[in-house]
């Protein structure tokens, strides 16, 4: 016994100098070794998942884009917990504050155990570890390593620790160890395993994940021992049945998670699209907010089915700071084409429209908000044929207000102002306020773009609605926090926003059309206007509070016409419990008009609208109180300039009739045919024609003509 101890002592201090001598070497030829610095290894780290997040770093959306392996974004080493930190060192390397790359020590302790055939613990400090993981070529084969690979690794290691900082090294060890499965580092252990960030873990957890870098594939008996071994050997007594929880906790279901998170998809595929599939993306978005939306949207859509009624959108976004809140793109399970996003894609606006065509004619002080618009039919010519506009419900209210005519969103008055100001004139200001897709050149849409025939976008549409809200000036809206902020242009007046703004909050004076109770009045300030594009194939709701701006739009991506829906049972009582969920515990009140705007009392005479106190642009405010209707111009409505009827050669001519038709006056007409006269103008005259060209006039009682247009009878 006494004779193997002496080998023993002798074979150790043997062991001894040849690792002093192999260290003296190494370190020699350590100097001449390139290694990469920190900023590199962190720039080159690639996490596993491309993950949306939320301004409070929630995660929104999540897609796996490397199969192979699970890592999350690099962690700092302030952001896990010193726990963990504590026994990842007692447990892989206990004097790696003390050496330099490598523990000659350790070194000494591995090759006596070869000499005495005894199992000890390896030699592999975490610098050479990482030396390892960062040259995949040091990485141990099947029969482990050659002792020229262990030379090759130890000369990475001294070199590591010639340029890297201790808190640097263990950092990147930490990042870029190898747990358990496919995990990597133990930002994913701790998601994964535990289900929570890594500075959260606790002491009993991090004995677990401690315990499994010495055996990832360890069964959940071996971990439970190993982290018990582990916590008497850091004379750090931890209760038994916290460490048999949190092992169940790490090993007892399978790494592979649940569900992963699809709550914005549509925005995912955006900006994973426009900054590529990798790592986190913070956004302005709120989580609990987007979800709500989502919830809303789809639950009140699969209530319209039976309207054909299957898609929809809604955007929210912060007024002051353009941060958008919210973005649902589509309407879930019962979308009819979920791929596409519903606040990118471009539909025709409807009368969303009409409270910039208002605020133009407010600047340019064409009308005021008292200013008597022309309620009757009329019929424009137009390349084709002839525009005749009508209301929603088909009636017609003669003179009313430019307030009653926005609040309860009459087309006459609309189109009717829109040839006051001109097509160009509108234009311009749509294309200020981004509207990307308004064709900017000659006539291109007449007078329905009043009606809101252009194309735009949920997104385009929200934010110049928002520009209202912010008394005129446009600023782009803002997706991800560090975002360049950008100068602001006017669009509109101040004083003009403020008027629309407060016509658009108007109860009263939106009953015309939509009634007092209806999912436009909210119990605090808010101004709402709804639209329907033609034939029922789009329906919008966007209004604002003085915080936040929201707009819905339900419809079809197919195109198809939904059945019976108007804009307060479509968009709109989505748009309300949206609005109202923003409001839940605070309060909107309504904007201080600001200077240049006065108010006074003013009366409509005989148009039926009740007096009351008006809002005017500083030197448009009426020199009276009484406000009172022009006298309403008869006009032809049938035939119109230029028209060429053609008769029926199935019918015989002696059956055939034209009508003429005109507007109702204030006098009582008379209409003459090729200067002959024909018939009182009152009512509808049926006349039987006759080939050729002719011109028809309505004439007052002095003969004077107050209307007249050409037109032909073809055979």
């Amino acid at each position: 016994m006494t004779g193997r101890r002496a080998w023993l002592r002798f074979g150790g201090a043997c062991a001894a100098v040849l690792a002093a001598g192999l260290l003296a070497a190494v370190r020699l030829g350590s100097s001449l070794l390139e290694v990469p610095t920190p900023r590199e290894v962190r720039a080159a780290h690639r996490p596993s998942d491309a993950r949306l997040l939320d301004r409070d770093g929630a995660v929104l959306h999540e897609v796996r884009i490397d199969e192979k392996r699970r890592a999350l974004e690099w962690t700092p080493l302030e952001r896990i917990s010193p726990a963990l930190v504590a026994a990842v060192l007692h447990s892989e390397d206990r004097r790696f504050r003390s050496h330099q790359g490598v523990d000659g020590r350790a070194i000494v302790a591995a090759a006596l155990g070869r000499v005495t055939g005894e199992t000890r613990r390896g030699a592999s400090t975490i610098t050479m570890q990482l030396a390892a993981l960062l040259d995949p070529s040091l990485l141990p084969g099947r029969g482990g390593r050659t002792l020229g690979e262990k030379v090759r690794q130890i000369l990475a290691a001294l070199a590591l620790e010639r340029s890297w900082s201790k808190e640097e090294v263990l950092e990147a060890y930490l990042n870029l160890v190898p747990v358990r499965g496919d995990v990597v580092g133990v930002a994913a252990a701790s998601s994964a395993l535990l289900g929570k960030d890594p500075h959260g873990v606790s002491h009993a957890e991090a004995l677990v994940l401690a315990s499994l870098l010495r055996s990832p594939g360890t069964t959940r008996a071996r971990a439970l021992e190993r982290s018990a071994a582990l916590a008497r050997a850091m004379h750090e007594p931890v209760d038994r049945a916290a460490l048999e929880e949190a092992t169940a906790s790490a090993l007892g279901t399978p790494t592979r998670r649940g569900p992963r998170p699809r709550e914005a998809p549509h925005l995912a595929r955006r900006i994973f699209r426009e900054r590529g599939r990798t790592g986190d993306v913070r956004t302005t978005l709120a989580q609990p907010l987007q979800r709500r939306a989502s919830e809303l949207l789809e639950r009140e859509l699969l209530g319209e089915r039976d309207r054909n009624v299957h898609d929809g959108a809604a955007l929210v976004v912060e007024n002051a700071t353009g941060d958008v809140l919210a973005w649902v793109g589509g309407s879930g399970r019962g979308s009819s084409a979920r791929h596409v996003d519903g606040v990118l894609a471009r539909r025709q606006v409807g009368s969303t429209v009409k409270p910039f065509l208002y605020a133009l004619a407010l600047d340019r002080r064409i009308l005021t908000a008292a200013s008597l618009l022309d309620d009757t039919p009329v019929e424009i010519p137009v390349l084709g044929g002839v525009y005749r506009p009508r209301n929603y419900d088909r009636e017609f209210r003669g003179a009313v207000s430019l307030r009653t005519a926005l609040a309860s969103s009459l087309n006459v008055p609309a189109v009717r102002t829109q040839e006051l100001l001109g097509e160009p004139a509108l234009v311009s200001r749509l294309v200020a306020l981004d509207f990307a897709g308004v064709v900017d050149s000659g006539d291109h849409y007449g007078p329905s773009l009043a009606l809101g025939s252009a194309d735009v976008s949920l997104l385009e549409l929200v934010n110049a609605y928002r520009t209202l809200a912010n008394g005129g000036v446009w600023r782009p809206l803002r997706l991800l926090p560090d975002d360049e902020s950008y100068e602001g242009r006017r669009v509109f007046s101040e004083a003009a926003s403020f008027v629309v703004s407060d016509i658009l909050s108007d109860r009263e004076s939106r009953s015309t059309t939509f009634g007092l109770e209806n999912p436009l009045a909210t119990r605090f300030w808010t101004a709402v206007k709804t639209g329907t594009s033609k034939d029922m194939r789009d329906n919008w709701c966007i209004g604002y509070s003085r915080d936040y701006t929201v707009g819905v739009w339900v419809g079809n991506f197919s195109g198809e016409p939904m059945h019976d829906v108007s804009g307060v049972t479509g968009a709109a009582p989505i748009w309300l419990e949206i609005v109202s969920l923003l409001h839940a515990e605070r309060s909107s009140v309504p904007p201080e008009p600001p200077p240049g705007v006065i108010a006074r009392y003013v009366s409509f005479g005989a148009s039926g609208e009740p007096a009351r106190a008006e809002w005017f642009l500083e030197g448009t405010e009426p020199a009276g109180s009484r406000i009172e209707a022009a006298p309403v111009r008869a006009r032809i409505v049938a035939p119109t300039e230029g028209g060429v009827l053609a008769l029926d050669p199935d019918v015989p001519p002696a059956l055939q009739r034209i009508a003429l038709l005109a507007s109702k006056g204030d006098e009582l007409l008379e209409w003459r045919l090729d200067g002959r006269p024909l018939a009182p103008a009152h009512e509808p005259f049926l006349w039987r024609p006759e080939p050729g060209r002719h011109e028809l006039a309505l004439t007052d009682a002095s003969g004077l003509v107050r209307d007249r247009v050409g037109f032909a009878v073809r055979e």
